[in-house]
Protein backbone atom coordinates (compact mmCIF):
# COMPACT_ATOMS: atom_id res chain seq x y z
CA UNK A 1 0.00 0.00 0.00
CA UNK A 2 2.67 2.26 1.11
CA UNK A 3 4.77 1.55 -2.60
CA UNK A 4 1.36 2.62 -4.31
CA UNK A 5 1.00 5.86 -2.44
CA UNK A 6 4.49 6.61 -3.28
CA UNK A 7 4.31 6.38 -6.79
CA UNK A 8 1.00 8.10 -6.70
CA UNK A 9 2.65 11.03 -4.92
CA UNK A 10 5.80 10.73 -7.78
CA UNK A 11 3.13 11.24 -10.23
CA UNK A 12 1.31 14.11 -8.87
CA UNK A 13 5.06 15.44 -8.45
CA UNK A 14 5.60 15.25 -12.05
CA UNK A 15 2.30 16.40 -13.31
CA UNK A 16 2.89 19.85 -10.56
CA UNK A 17 5.91 20.23 -12.25
CA UNK A 18 4.90 19.99 -15.77
CA UNK A 19 2.34 22.51 -15.32
CA UNK A 20 4.45 24.83 -13.26
CA UNK A 21 6.94 24.42 -16.24
CA UNK A 22 4.43 25.17 -18.90
CA UNK A 23 3.14 28.23 -16.96
CA UNK A 24 6.73 29.70 -16.43
CA UNK A 25 7.09 28.94 -20.20
CA UNK A 26 4.12 31.31 -21.18
CA UNK A 27 4.97 34.05 -18.71
CA UNK A 28 8.54 34.07 -20.41
CA UNK A 29 6.77 34.26 -23.97
CA UNK A 30 4.29 37.12 -23.33
CA UNK A 31 7.68 38.66 -21.41
CA UNK A 32 6.80 38.53 -17.88
CA UNK A 33 9.89 37.64 -16.69
CA UNK A 34 10.19 38.35 -13.09
CA UNK A 35 6.75 36.05 -13.01
CA UNK A 36 9.00 33.26 -15.01
CA UNK A 37 12.17 34.00 -12.98
CA UNK A 38 10.02 33.35 -9.82
CA UNK A 39 8.70 30.08 -10.78
CA UNK A 40 11.52 28.53 -12.40
CA UNK A 41 13.45 28.84 -9.46
CA UNK A 42 11.68 27.14 -7.25
CA UNK A 43 11.19 24.29 -10.05
CA UNK A 44 15.56 24.98 -9.81
CA UNK A 45 15.44 24.30 -6.10
CA UNK A 46 12.81 21.09 -5.98
CA UNK A 47 14.52 19.35 -9.08
CA UNK A 48 18.45 21.01 -8.60
CA UNK A 49 19.62 18.46 -11.49
CA UNK A 50 17.08 19.70 -14.21
CA UNK A 51 19.30 21.73 -16.50
CA UNK A 52 15.81 23.13 -18.45
CA UNK A 53 14.38 24.80 -15.56
CA UNK A 54 18.34 26.29 -14.35
CA UNK A 55 18.32 27.45 -17.54
CA UNK A 56 14.80 28.90 -17.26
CA UNK A 57 16.07 30.88 -14.18
CA UNK A 58 19.37 31.90 -15.96
CA UNK A 59 17.28 33.09 -19.04
CA UNK A 60 14.72 35.00 -16.98
CA UNK A 61 17.41 37.14 -15.02
CA UNK A 62 19.26 38.23 -18.36
CA UNK A 63 15.92 38.94 -19.95
CA UNK A 64 16.00 41.48 -16.50
CA UNK A 65 19.48 42.37 -17.77
CA UNK A 66 20.33 40.80 -14.52
CA UNK A 67 23.65 39.62 -15.57
CA UNK A 68 25.81 39.48 -12.97
CA UNK A 69 23.08 37.02 -11.00
CA UNK A 70 23.25 35.18 -14.35
CA UNK A 71 27.29 35.21 -13.82
CA UNK A 72 27.02 33.77 -10.59
CA UNK A 73 24.33 31.22 -11.09
CA UNK A 74 26.38 29.96 -14.23
CA UNK A 75 29.94 30.13 -12.32
CA UNK A 76 28.69 28.06 -9.61
CA UNK A 77 26.91 25.63 -11.94
CA UNK A 78 29.87 25.09 -13.38
CA UNK A 79 31.79 24.87 -9.81
CA UNK A 80 29.80 21.99 -8.45
CA UNK A 81 31.39 18.85 -10.13
CA UNK A 82 28.78 18.02 -12.40
CA UNK A 83 29.81 17.35 -16.33
CA UNK A 84 27.77 20.66 -18.00
CA UNK A 85 30.99 21.70 -20.29
CA UNK A 86 27.96 23.70 -22.56
CA UNK A 87 27.57 26.04 -19.64
CA UNK A 88 31.14 27.63 -20.56
CA UNK A 89 28.63 28.66 -24.20
CA UNK A 90 26.22 30.11 -21.55
CA UNK A 91 28.62 31.85 -19.93
CA UNK A 92 30.07 33.33 -22.85
CA UNK A 93 26.96 34.54 -24.37
CA UNK A 94 26.50 36.31 -20.70
CA UNK A 95 29.26 37.89 -21.25
CA UNK A 96 28.78 38.69 -24.96
CA UNK A 97 25.01 40.30 -23.53
CA UNK A 98 27.36 42.66 -21.52
CA UNK A 99 29.38 43.85 -24.75
CA UNK A 100 32.44 41.80 -23.21
CA UNK A 101 33.77 39.96 -26.15
CA UNK A 102 37.04 39.01 -24.98
CA UNK A 103 35.12 37.03 -21.69
CA UNK A 104 33.15 35.53 -24.27
CA UNK A 105 35.74 34.03 -26.53
CA UNK A 106 37.58 32.98 -23.55
CA UNK A 107 35.09 30.30 -22.70
CA UNK A 108 33.94 29.46 -25.67
CA UNK A 109 37.49 28.51 -26.12
CA UNK A 110 36.97 26.36 -22.64
CA UNK A 111 33.82 24.48 -23.97
CA UNK A 112 36.17 23.97 -27.43
CA UNK A 113 38.60 22.45 -25.13
CA UNK A 114 36.20 20.24 -23.08
CA UNK A 115 36.02 17.90 -26.01
CA UNK A 116 39.42 17.11 -26.43
CA UNK A 117 39.34 15.88 -22.65
CA UNK A 118 35.89 13.58 -23.84
CA UNK A 119 34.59 13.93 -27.50
CA UNK A 120 31.43 12.44 -26.16
CA UNK A 121 30.42 16.09 -24.93
CA UNK A 122 30.43 17.65 -28.15
CA UNK A 123 26.95 16.88 -29.06
CA UNK A 124 25.86 19.74 -26.42
CA UNK A 125 28.35 21.97 -27.11
CA UNK A 126 27.86 22.34 -30.71
CA UNK A 127 24.33 22.37 -30.55
CA UNK A 128 24.75 25.26 -27.84
CA UNK A 129 26.85 26.86 -30.91
CA UNK A 130 23.86 26.25 -32.86
CA UNK A 131 21.76 28.04 -30.46
CA UNK A 132 23.07 31.13 -30.65
CA UNK A 133 24.33 31.02 -34.32
CA UNK A 134 27.75 31.23 -33.46
CA UNK A 135 28.30 29.00 -36.68
CA UNK A 136 32.03 28.96 -36.88
CA UNK A 137 32.54 27.72 -33.43
CA UNK A 138 30.02 25.41 -33.83
CA UNK A 139 31.69 24.07 -36.96
CA UNK A 140 35.00 23.75 -34.45
CA UNK A 141 33.34 21.88 -32.39
CA UNK A 142 32.16 19.09 -34.50
CA UNK A 143 35.08 19.05 -36.07
CA UNK A 144 37.06 18.24 -33.57
CA UNK A 145 34.93 15.70 -31.86
CA UNK A 146 35.07 14.23 -35.53
CA UNK A 147 39.21 13.85 -35.85
CA UNK A 148 39.61 12.70 -31.86
CA UNK A 149 36.73 9.49 -32.91
CA UNK A 150 35.97 7.45 -35.58
CA UNK A 151 32.78 6.98 -34.03
CA UNK A 152 30.92 10.54 -34.31
CA UNK A 153 29.46 11.66 -37.19
CA UNK A 154 28.47 15.09 -37.33
CA UNK A 155 28.30 15.12 -41.36
CA UNK A 156 24.42 16.12 -41.23
CA UNK A 157 25.14 19.10 -38.35
CA UNK A 158 27.75 20.07 -40.43
CA UNK A 159 26.14 20.17 -43.87
CA UNK A 160 23.14 21.88 -42.44
CA UNK A 161 25.71 25.14 -41.14
CA UNK A 162 27.85 25.35 -44.51
CA UNK A 163 24.53 25.60 -45.62
CA UNK A 164 23.13 28.58 -43.64
CA UNK A 165 27.29 29.83 -44.10
CA UNK A 166 26.59 29.96 -47.78
CA UNK A 167 29.38 27.40 -48.42
CA UNK A 168 28.11 25.50 -50.68
CA UNK A 169 30.65 23.12 -51.32
CA UNK A 170 31.85 21.86 -48.27
CA UNK A 171 27.69 21.33 -47.50
CA UNK A 172 27.68 19.06 -50.90
CA UNK A 173 30.76 17.18 -49.16
CA UNK A 174 29.45 16.68 -46.00
CA UNK A 175 25.83 15.30 -47.29
CA UNK A 176 27.34 13.13 -49.72
CA UNK A 177 29.79 11.95 -47.19
CA UNK A 178 26.62 11.19 -45.07
CA UNK A 179 24.76 9.31 -47.88
CA UNK A 180 28.25 7.42 -48.76
CA UNK A 181 27.79 5.56 -45.00
CA UNK A 182 24.37 5.38 -44.97
CA UNK A 183 22.24 5.12 -48.55
CA UNK A 184 19.05 5.52 -46.42
CA UNK A 185 19.93 9.38 -45.89
CA UNK A 186 19.79 9.70 -50.34
CA UNK A 187 16.29 11.47 -49.86
CA UNK A 188 17.05 13.65 -47.16
CA UNK A 189 20.14 15.19 -49.12
CA UNK A 190 18.28 15.11 -52.62
CA UNK A 191 15.40 17.23 -50.15
CA UNK A 192 18.33 19.81 -48.79
CA UNK A 193 19.96 19.86 -51.87
CA UNK A 194 16.53 21.23 -53.87
CA UNK A 195 16.74 24.12 -51.00
CA UNK A 196 20.07 25.64 -53.48
CA UNK A 197 19.92 24.30 -56.51
CA UNK A 198 17.42 25.70 -59.54
CA UNK A 199 16.15 24.60 -63.13
CA UNK A 200 19.18 26.58 -64.38
CA UNK A 201 22.33 24.50 -64.89
CA UNK A 202 24.40 27.43 -64.48
CA UNK A 203 22.88 28.23 -61.38
CA UNK A 204 26.05 28.31 -58.65
CA UNK A 205 24.89 25.50 -56.74
CA UNK A 206 24.14 23.70 -59.65
CA UNK A 207 27.41 23.84 -61.15
CA UNK A 208 29.17 23.21 -57.37
CA UNK A 209 27.21 19.92 -57.30
CA UNK A 210 27.81 18.72 -60.60
CA UNK A 211 31.34 19.78 -60.27
CA UNK A 212 30.92 17.59 -56.61
CA UNK A 213 29.55 14.48 -57.94
CA UNK A 214 32.00 14.16 -61.01
CA UNK A 215 35.00 14.06 -58.82
CA UNK A 216 33.64 11.75 -56.47
CA UNK A 217 32.66 9.53 -59.26
CA UNK A 218 35.99 9.69 -60.34
CA UNK A 219 37.73 8.91 -57.33
CA UNK A 220 34.85 6.47 -56.24
CA UNK A 221 32.74 4.95 -59.25
CA UNK A 222 29.85 4.15 -57.60
CA UNK A 223 26.03 3.97 -58.72
CA UNK A 224 25.41 6.42 -56.23
CA UNK A 225 26.71 9.17 -57.79
CA UNK A 226 25.27 8.46 -61.46
CA UNK A 227 21.89 8.27 -59.77
CA UNK A 228 22.52 11.57 -57.78
CA UNK A 229 23.59 13.04 -61.00
CA UNK A 230 20.54 11.94 -62.96
CA UNK A 231 18.52 13.77 -60.10
CA UNK A 232 20.54 17.09 -60.74
CA UNK A 233 19.74 16.77 -64.18
CA UNK A 234 16.05 15.80 -64.02
CA UNK A 235 15.87 19.24 -61.77
CA UNK A 236 17.27 21.07 -64.70
CA UNK A 237 15.21 19.08 -67.31
CA UNK A 238 18.29 18.00 -68.93
CA UNK A 239 16.98 14.38 -69.40
CA UNK A 240 19.09 13.39 -71.83
CA UNK A 241 21.83 13.57 -70.05
CA UNK A 242 19.76 12.08 -66.95
CA UNK A 243 19.50 9.36 -69.43
CA UNK A 244 23.15 9.23 -69.72
CA UNK A 245 23.36 8.33 -65.86
CA UNK A 246 20.45 6.04 -65.87
CA UNK A 247 22.08 4.01 -68.55
CA UNK A 248 25.18 3.66 -66.78
CA UNK A 249 23.31 2.55 -64.25
CA UNK A 250 21.38 -0.48 -65.88
CA UNK A 251 24.44 -2.00 -67.73
CA UNK A 252 25.85 -1.73 -63.79
CA UNK A 253 23.23 -3.58 -62.17
CA UNK A 254 21.49 -5.24 -65.09
CA UNK A 255 17.87 -6.24 -65.84
CA UNK A 256 16.19 -3.51 -63.88
CA UNK A 257 14.41 -0.89 -66.23
CA UNK A 258 12.73 0.80 -63.47
CA UNK A 259 14.73 4.08 -63.17
CA UNK A 260 14.61 4.58 -66.96
CA UNK A 261 11.01 3.97 -67.24
CA UNK A 262 10.11 6.78 -64.50
CA UNK A 263 12.92 9.08 -66.37
CA UNK A 264 10.48 8.27 -69.76
CA UNK A 265 7.37 9.45 -68.20
CA UNK A 266 9.07 12.25 -66.65
CA UNK A 267 10.18 13.48 -69.85
CA UNK A 268 7.38 12.95 -72.01
CA UNK A 269 4.75 14.80 -69.30
CA UNK A 270 7.43 17.53 -69.77
CA UNK A 271 6.61 17.70 -73.26
CA UNK A 272 10.29 16.08 -74.35
CA UNK A 273 9.15 14.22 -76.65
CA UNK A 274 12.79 13.13 -78.96
CA UNK A 275 14.48 12.58 -75.77
CA UNK A 276 11.37 10.69 -74.64
CA UNK A 277 11.30 8.60 -77.60
CA UNK A 278 14.71 8.20 -77.64
CA UNK A 279 14.51 6.63 -73.73
CA UNK A 280 11.40 4.20 -74.68
CA UNK A 281 13.31 2.81 -77.82
CA UNK A 282 15.87 1.51 -75.54
CA UNK A 283 13.15 0.38 -73.26
CA UNK A 284 11.66 -1.72 -75.66
CA UNK A 285 15.27 -2.83 -77.07
CA UNK A 286 16.29 -3.83 -73.85
CA UNK A 287 13.13 -5.34 -72.23
CA UNK A 288 13.93 -9.27 -71.33
CA UNK A 289 10.39 -9.90 -70.48
CA UNK A 290 7.13 -9.64 -72.47
CA UNK A 291 5.30 -6.99 -69.63
CA UNK A 292 8.65 -4.70 -69.93
CA UNK A 293 8.10 -4.19 -73.70
CA UNK A 294 4.27 -3.92 -73.69
CA UNK A 295 5.01 -0.89 -70.91
CA UNK A 296 7.53 0.32 -73.42
CA UNK A 297 5.06 0.36 -76.25
CA UNK A 298 2.21 1.88 -74.08
CA UNK A 299 4.72 4.43 -72.73
CA UNK A 300 5.30 5.24 -76.92
CA UNK A 301 1.16 4.93 -77.90
CA UNK A 302 1.15 7.46 -75.02
CA UNK A 303 3.36 10.10 -76.74
CA UNK A 304 2.20 9.35 -80.60
CA UNK A 305 -1.78 10.26 -79.21
CA UNK A 306 -0.53 13.28 -77.69
CA UNK A 307 1.46 14.83 -80.43
CA UNK A 308 -0.74 12.92 -83.59
CA UNK A 309 -2.42 15.69 -85.49
CA UNK A 310 -5.94 14.51 -86.86
CA UNK A 311 -4.35 13.73 -90.44
CA UNK A 312 -2.20 11.25 -88.60
CA UNK A 313 -5.09 9.78 -86.55
CA UNK A 314 -5.17 6.48 -89.32
CA UNK A 315 -1.84 5.80 -88.67
CA UNK A 316 -2.31 5.90 -84.61
CA UNK A 317 -4.85 3.69 -84.76
CA UNK A 318 -3.23 1.28 -87.04
CA UNK A 319 -0.05 1.09 -84.53
CA UNK A 320 -2.69 0.42 -81.94
CA UNK A 321 -4.02 -2.55 -83.42
CA UNK A 322 -1.08 -4.16 -84.50
CA UNK A 323 0.36 -4.02 -80.99
CA UNK A 324 -3.23 -5.17 -79.55
CA UNK A 325 -2.46 -8.51 -82.57
CA UNK A 326 1.39 -8.64 -81.23
CA UNK A 327 0.06 -8.68 -77.52
CA UNK A 328 -3.39 -9.93 -77.75
CA UNK A 329 -6.62 -8.81 -76.60
CA UNK A 330 -6.62 -10.04 -72.98
CA UNK A 331 -6.13 -8.99 -69.07
CA UNK A 332 -2.41 -8.22 -69.46
CA UNK A 333 -3.25 -5.49 -72.27
CA UNK A 334 -6.03 -3.48 -71.00
CA UNK A 335 -4.14 -0.42 -70.09
CA UNK A 336 -3.07 -0.45 -73.64
CA UNK A 337 -6.88 -1.40 -74.35
CA UNK A 338 -7.72 1.90 -72.62
CA UNK A 339 -5.68 4.03 -74.13
CA UNK A 340 -6.59 3.00 -77.39
CA UNK A 341 -10.28 3.41 -76.61
CA UNK A 342 -9.50 6.79 -75.59
CA UNK A 343 -8.17 8.02 -78.57
CA UNK A 344 -10.65 6.46 -80.60
CA UNK A 345 -13.10 8.15 -78.37
CA UNK A 346 -11.76 11.66 -77.70
CA UNK A 347 -9.62 12.50 -80.60
CA UNK A 348 -10.63 9.96 -83.41
CA UNK A 349 -14.47 10.75 -83.26
CA UNK A 350 -15.26 6.58 -82.80
CA UNK A 351 -17.24 7.01 -79.82
CA UNK A 352 -19.29 4.13 -80.49
CA UNK A 353 -16.54 1.88 -81.39
CA UNK A 354 -14.13 2.56 -78.08
CA UNK A 355 -18.08 1.75 -76.45
CA UNK A 356 -18.54 -1.84 -77.57
CA UNK A 357 -14.91 -2.53 -77.24
CA UNK A 358 -14.94 -1.13 -74.11
CA UNK A 359 -18.29 -3.10 -72.79
CA UNK A 360 -16.36 -6.42 -74.37
CA UNK A 361 -13.29 -6.11 -72.25
CA UNK A 362 -14.98 -5.70 -69.23
CA UNK A 363 -16.80 -8.73 -69.68
CA UNK A 364 -13.51 -10.81 -69.51
CA UNK A 365 -11.80 -12.69 -67.43
CA UNK A 366 -10.42 -9.12 -65.67
CA UNK A 367 -9.60 -8.70 -61.40
CA UNK A 368 -12.16 -6.55 -59.72
CA UNK A 369 -9.56 -3.70 -59.83
CA UNK A 370 -9.11 -4.52 -63.65
CA UNK A 371 -12.72 -4.24 -64.07
CA UNK A 372 -13.23 -1.22 -62.42
CA UNK A 373 -10.97 0.76 -64.26
CA UNK A 374 -12.32 -0.29 -67.62
CA UNK A 375 -15.41 0.70 -66.57
CA UNK A 376 -14.45 4.51 -66.00
CA UNK A 377 -13.19 4.30 -69.02
CA UNK A 378 -16.37 3.53 -70.20
CA UNK A 379 -18.35 5.55 -68.01
CA UNK A 380 -16.29 8.65 -69.14
CA UNK A 381 -17.22 8.06 -72.71
CA UNK A 382 -20.73 7.63 -72.06
CA UNK A 383 -20.75 10.91 -70.41
CA UNK A 384 -18.84 12.67 -73.10
CA UNK A 385 -21.49 11.40 -75.76
CA UNK A 386 -23.95 12.82 -73.47
CA UNK A 387 -25.62 9.04 -72.19
CA UNK A 388 -25.74 10.07 -68.46
CA UNK A 389 -28.10 8.10 -66.91
CA UNK A 390 -25.86 4.58 -68.52
CA UNK A 391 -22.72 6.33 -67.41
CA UNK A 392 -24.02 6.62 -63.66
CA UNK A 393 -24.77 2.92 -63.93
CA UNK A 394 -21.25 2.15 -64.70
CA UNK A 395 -20.18 4.31 -61.63
CA UNK A 396 -22.02 3.52 -59.43
CA UNK A 397 -20.89 -0.44 -59.97
CA UNK A 398 -17.42 1.20 -59.65
CA UNK A 399 -18.47 2.27 -56.12
CA UNK A 400 -19.65 -1.33 -54.86
CA UNK A 401 -16.91 -3.38 -56.60
CA UNK A 402 -13.96 -1.36 -54.87
CA UNK A 403 -15.49 0.43 -52.05
CA UNK A 404 -12.19 0.79 -49.78
CA UNK A 405 -10.41 2.24 -53.18
CA UNK A 406 -9.58 5.62 -53.81
CA UNK A 407 -10.89 4.55 -57.30
CA UNK A 408 -14.67 4.22 -55.51
CA UNK A 409 -14.17 8.03 -54.42
CA UNK A 410 -13.26 9.31 -57.97
CA UNK A 411 -16.48 7.29 -59.49
CA UNK A 412 -18.40 9.01 -56.67
CA UNK A 413 -17.48 12.29 -57.83
CA UNK A 414 -17.91 11.17 -61.50
CA UNK A 415 -21.95 10.79 -60.24
CA UNK A 416 -21.54 14.33 -58.84
CA UNK A 417 -20.12 15.39 -62.04
CA UNK A 418 -22.38 13.82 -64.18
CA UNK A 419 -25.41 14.99 -62.33
CA UNK A 420 -24.37 18.26 -61.95
CA UNK A 421 -23.78 18.44 -66.15
CA UNK A 422 -27.30 16.90 -66.81
CA UNK A 423 -28.64 20.08 -64.29
CA UNK A 424 -29.65 17.51 -61.09
CA UNK A 425 -27.90 19.65 -58.76
CA UNK A 426 -29.56 18.63 -55.49
CA UNK A 427 -28.19 15.20 -55.78
CA UNK A 428 -24.90 16.07 -56.82
CA UNK A 429 -24.78 18.15 -53.77
CA UNK A 430 -25.74 15.18 -52.23
CA UNK A 431 -22.23 13.28 -53.69
CA UNK A 432 -20.34 15.84 -52.91
CA UNK A 433 -21.01 16.67 -49.29
CA UNK A 434 -19.85 13.15 -48.57
CA UNK A 435 -16.92 13.56 -50.76
CA UNK A 436 -15.65 16.26 -48.92
CA UNK A 437 -14.41 13.95 -46.40
CA UNK A 438 -12.55 12.16 -48.92
CA UNK A 439 -9.39 10.88 -47.49
CA UNK A 440 -7.84 11.75 -51.22
CA UNK A 441 -7.06 15.40 -50.30
CA UNK A 442 -7.09 16.17 -54.43
CA UNK A 443 -10.64 14.37 -54.64
CA UNK A 444 -11.48 16.59 -51.53
CA UNK A 445 -10.23 20.11 -52.88
CA UNK A 446 -12.72 19.03 -56.40
CA UNK A 447 -15.41 18.01 -54.37
CA UNK A 448 -15.45 21.50 -52.30
CA UNK A 449 -14.85 23.70 -55.68
CA UNK A 450 -17.57 21.77 -57.17
CA UNK A 451 -20.04 22.30 -54.21
CA UNK A 452 -19.42 25.75 -53.28
CA UNK A 453 -20.15 26.72 -57.04
CA UNK A 454 -23.18 24.91 -57.04
CA UNK A 455 -24.45 26.25 -53.39
CA UNK A 456 -23.40 29.87 -54.37
CA UNK A 457 -25.32 29.96 -57.47
CA UNK A 458 -28.22 28.35 -56.29
CA UNK A 459 -28.88 30.94 -53.32
CA UNK A 460 -29.85 33.87 -55.59
CA UNK A 461 -31.77 32.08 -58.39
CA UNK A 462 -34.19 30.02 -57.49
CA UNK A 463 -34.42 28.51 -60.89
CA UNK A 464 -30.63 28.45 -61.14
CA UNK A 465 -31.16 29.56 -65.09
CA UNK A 466 -27.29 30.25 -64.78
CA UNK A 467 -25.77 27.42 -63.17
CA UNK A 468 -27.43 25.00 -65.65
CA UNK A 469 -26.03 27.62 -68.35
CA UNK A 470 -22.24 26.99 -66.56
CA UNK A 471 -23.17 23.37 -66.36
CA UNK A 472 -23.75 23.43 -70.27
CA UNK A 473 -20.61 25.60 -70.78
CA UNK A 474 -18.61 22.89 -69.01
CA UNK A 475 -19.63 20.20 -70.54
CA UNK A 476 -19.07 21.53 -73.72
CA UNK A 477 -15.02 22.34 -72.23
CA UNK A 478 -15.30 18.44 -71.42
CA UNK A 479 -16.12 17.79 -74.92
CA UNK A 480 -13.59 19.44 -76.33
CA UNK A 481 -16.18 21.85 -77.97
CA UNK A 482 -14.28 25.00 -76.66
CA UNK A 483 -15.25 27.85 -79.35
CA UNK A 484 -18.83 26.65 -78.70
CA UNK A 485 -18.18 26.66 -74.56
CA UNK A 486 -16.94 30.32 -75.13
CA UNK A 487 -20.22 31.08 -76.76
CA UNK A 488 -22.19 29.90 -74.25
CA UNK A 489 -20.12 31.45 -71.51
CA UNK A 490 -20.43 34.93 -73.36
CA UNK A 491 -24.08 33.69 -73.10
CA UNK A 492 -23.69 34.23 -69.21
CA UNK A 493 -21.55 36.99 -68.90
CA UNK A 494 -23.95 38.88 -71.18
CA UNK A 495 -27.19 38.27 -69.57
CA UNK A 496 -26.26 37.62 -66.45
CA UNK A 497 -23.84 40.36 -65.40
CA UNK A 498 -22.87 41.17 -61.77
CA UNK A 499 -24.74 37.49 -60.76
CA UNK A 500 -22.65 35.29 -58.60
CA UNK A 501 -21.74 33.20 -61.33
CA UNK A 502 -19.53 35.74 -63.53
CA UNK A 503 -16.60 35.51 -61.94
CA UNK A 504 -16.44 31.75 -62.53
CA UNK A 505 -17.68 32.31 -66.47
CA UNK A 506 -14.61 34.64 -66.18
CA UNK A 507 -11.96 32.09 -65.24
CA UNK A 508 -13.52 29.62 -67.43
CA UNK A 509 -13.51 30.85 -70.32
CA UNK A 510 -9.78 32.46 -69.58
CA UNK A 511 -8.44 28.83 -68.97
CA UNK A 512 -10.33 27.92 -72.33
CA UNK A 513 -8.24 30.63 -74.07
CA UNK A 514 -5.13 29.95 -72.80
CA UNK A 515 -5.99 26.23 -74.32
CA UNK A 516 -6.32 27.38 -77.68
CA UNK A 517 -3.39 30.33 -77.35
CA UNK A 518 -5.37 33.39 -77.02
CA UNK A 519 -3.23 35.35 -74.18
CA UNK A 520 -4.32 38.66 -74.71
CA UNK A 521 -7.90 37.55 -74.04
CA UNK A 522 -7.24 34.93 -71.30
CA UNK A 523 -5.17 38.44 -69.26
CA UNK A 524 -8.62 40.30 -70.15
CA UNK A 525 -10.67 37.93 -68.04
CA UNK A 526 -8.11 37.21 -65.05
CA UNK A 527 -7.75 41.31 -65.04
CA UNK A 528 -11.30 41.91 -64.48
CA UNK A 529 -11.75 38.68 -61.92
CA UNK A 530 -9.22 41.24 -59.82
CA UNK A 531 -10.60 44.45 -60.66
CA UNK A 532 -13.98 43.32 -59.61
CA UNK A 533 -14.02 40.15 -57.21
CA UNK A 534 -10.65 40.33 -55.83
CA UNK A 535 -12.13 39.84 -52.54
CA UNK A 536 -14.12 36.49 -53.95
CA UNK A 537 -12.53 32.98 -53.60
CA UNK A 538 -11.18 32.93 -57.18
CA UNK A 539 -8.74 36.03 -57.09
CA UNK A 540 -5.86 33.99 -56.26
CA UNK A 541 -6.81 31.76 -59.12
CA UNK A 542 -6.92 34.63 -61.31
CA UNK A 543 -3.53 36.19 -60.03
CA UNK A 544 -1.77 32.43 -60.42
CA UNK A 545 -2.78 32.20 -63.90
CA UNK A 546 -2.38 35.88 -65.16
CA UNK A 547 1.40 35.67 -63.41
CA UNK A 548 1.76 32.13 -65.32
CA UNK A 549 0.93 33.77 -68.28
CA UNK A 550 3.21 36.58 -68.00
CA UNK A 551 6.23 34.47 -67.38
CA UNK A 552 5.52 31.45 -69.37
CA UNK A 553 3.87 32.81 -72.41
CA UNK A 554 4.41 37.11 -72.88
CA UNK A 555 7.69 37.12 -71.17
CA UNK A 556 6.73 39.88 -69.01
CA UNK A 557 9.00 38.87 -66.21
CA UNK A 558 7.95 42.30 -63.97
CA UNK A 559 4.51 41.64 -64.39
CA UNK A 560 4.58 38.06 -63.39
CA UNK A 561 6.72 39.24 -60.18
CA UNK A 562 3.60 41.46 -59.17
CA UNK A 563 0.92 38.83 -59.44
CA UNK A 564 3.40 36.30 -57.69
CA UNK A 565 3.56 39.19 -54.80
CA UNK A 566 -0.03 39.80 -54.86
CA UNK A 567 -0.78 35.97 -53.69
CA UNK A 568 2.08 36.31 -51.17
CA UNK A 569 0.78 39.44 -49.26
CA UNK A 570 -2.66 39.00 -50.08
CA UNK A 571 -3.44 35.12 -50.00
CA UNK A 572 -1.29 33.33 -47.23
CA UNK A 573 -3.90 30.28 -47.64
CA UNK A 574 -4.21 29.67 -50.92
CA UNK A 575 -3.11 26.18 -52.30
CA UNK A 576 -0.87 28.42 -54.42
CA UNK A 577 1.38 30.07 -51.85
CA UNK A 578 4.58 27.78 -51.80
CA UNK A 579 4.82 27.87 -55.54
CA UNK A 580 4.16 31.80 -56.04
CA UNK A 581 7.06 32.19 -53.25
CA UNK A 582 9.28 29.63 -55.24
CA UNK A 583 8.35 31.58 -58.65
CA UNK A 584 8.45 35.00 -57.08
CA UNK A 585 12.37 34.55 -55.52
CA UNK A 586 13.00 33.13 -58.48
CA UNK A 587 12.12 35.77 -60.52
CA UNK A 588 13.59 38.34 -57.77
CA UNK A 589 16.70 36.48 -58.80
CA UNK A 590 17.70 35.16 -55.44
CA UNK A 591 20.66 32.80 -55.99
CA UNK A 592 19.33 29.98 -53.08
CA UNK A 593 15.91 29.19 -52.25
Amino acid sequence: MRKILFILFLFAVAASHAQSDALAKNYFEQGQFEKSLRIYEKLSKESPYRLDYFMGMVQSNQQLENFIEAERLIKEKLDNGRNFPQLYIELGYNYSLQNQPELASLNYNKAIEAIEANPNFSYNIGSTFEKYSLLEEAVTAYEKAMSLSDKLDFNMQLAQIYGEQGKLEKMFESYLGLVEKNNAFKGAAQRYFSLYTTEDPNNEANLLLKKTLLQRSQQNPDILYNELLSWLFIQQKEYKKAFTQEKAIYKRIGEDLGGITELAYIAIADEDYETGREIVNFIIDNSFTPQNKLQGNQILMKMEVKTATPKEYAEVEKKFENLLDEFGRNRETYLLQIDYNHFLAFQNNKKEVAIENLKTLAKQDLTVYQEARVKMELADILVFDERFNEALIYYSQIQKKVQNDVLAQEARFKVARTSYFKGDFEWAQVQLDVLKKSTSQLMANDAMQLSLLIRDNSLEDSTQTALKKYARADLLEFQDKDAEAITALNDILTNHKGEKIEDEALLKQGEIYEKSGEYAKAEANYLKIIEFYNDDILADDAHFRLAKIYEEKLDQPDKAKAQYEAIIFNFADSIYFVEARKKYRALRGDAIN
